[in-house]
């Protein structure tokens, strides 16, 4: 399990981010909250949105803000994580 980055654990423990995210061709203002999700025996945080979001724009907002994100037609992780890295037990 790798440690979070500043920038990260501090979207943790506010729990919510606004973004700039491209949609249709034109720049919106998304809020991503953040949630636990579960996958087998982790229990893990990630940014999540209701909305649809193209899978390049879930890779770069993955990246930027190093945690996984969820959108409604998909999720992305931060260039070679998996869920253990973010459990919520190491908060």
């Amino acid at each position: 399990m790798m440690p979070l980055s500043e920038r990260a654990a501090n979207i943790v423990r506010t729990g919510e981010l606004k973004i700039r995210v491209m949609r249709s061709g034109m720049y919106q203002k998304l809020t991503f909250t953040v949630k636990k999700e579960r996958s087998g025996d982790v229990e893990y945080y990630e940014l999540s949105t209701n909305r649809l979001i193209d899978a390049p724009e879930l890779i770069r907002i993955a990246e930027e803000t190093g945690l996984p994100v969820k959108a409604e037609n998909g999720r992305a992780f931060p260039k070679g994580t998996s869920p253990r890295d973010f459990q919520t037990s190491s908060f």
